[in-house]
């Protein structure tokens, strides 16, 4: 089993590294937004974005996602995940900013946006795959991260193999092919002390 992210040498993309993985098409941009950049557009989206506390039912109980979302992107569309249907919130100019800048590196359109407000340690997001039926064959999504860095971490679902990359302010992963088809990946929660962090992770909803 591997969990380095460095368990191979990276091959370079552009200013991105692909990451060397089975059955996948990883690009790391470990700093597509320099610094000033990155804090400029963290604090617009805190104070800018329409957050809200989801919540979902789990063995007959409510409970509170351990993280604030909302949903943006071109009119009506919508997205199901967890059990939640949330219809898109019209763009604003930091997303649109954000958005120009990944597709100018991506060779990919996106339409609408997921955001994930991670306000501490004790938030974060359990094992998953980005693949609902709205999001096509092969997603693609486009993940941004501000604020506090984060270990994403990835593990096949058929092979025993798992990754590790953190996600650093001002980065961008670019996930795409077989990615989300055969492996699931989760943000850990932590019992240290965790500043904020936000999470963008662009789509394309048919």
């Amino acid at each position: 089993m591997s969990y380095d992210l460095f368990a191979d040498e990276p091959r370079s993309f552009g200013s991105g590294m692909k990451i060397t993985m089975p059955d996948a098409d990883v690009i790391h941009f470990a700093r597509l937004f320099d610094p000033y950049e990155a804090n400029s557009l963290f604090l617009q989206l805190q104070q800018n974005i329409e957050w809200q506390q989801e919540q979902i039912k789990l063995y007959g109980q409510v409970h509170d996602l351990p993280r604030l979302t909302a949903w943006y992107g071109d009119p009506a569309k919508t997205y199901s995940y967890s059990g939640i249907s949330i219809t898109s919130l019209e763009w604003i100019e930091a997303l649109l900013e954000i958005k120009r800048r990944i597709e100018s590196v991506s060779d990919y359109s996106f339409n609408s946006v997921l955001l994930n407000r991670y306000r501490n340690g004790s938030d974060g997001v359990s094992w998953h795959a980005d693949d609902e039926p709205e999001l096509g064959q092969n997603p693609v999504t486009g993940s941004v991260s501000f604020g506090e860095a984060r270990p994403f971490v990835l593990k096949h679902k058929f092979l025993d193999e798992k990754r590790k990359i953190i996600l650093e302010n001002g980065s961008y992963l670019l996930m795409k092919g077989r990615t989300q088809h055969c492996w699931l990946h989760q943000i850990p929660k932590s019992k240290r002390v965790l500043g904020e962090r936000i999470n963008l992770t662009f789509r394309l909803i048919a």
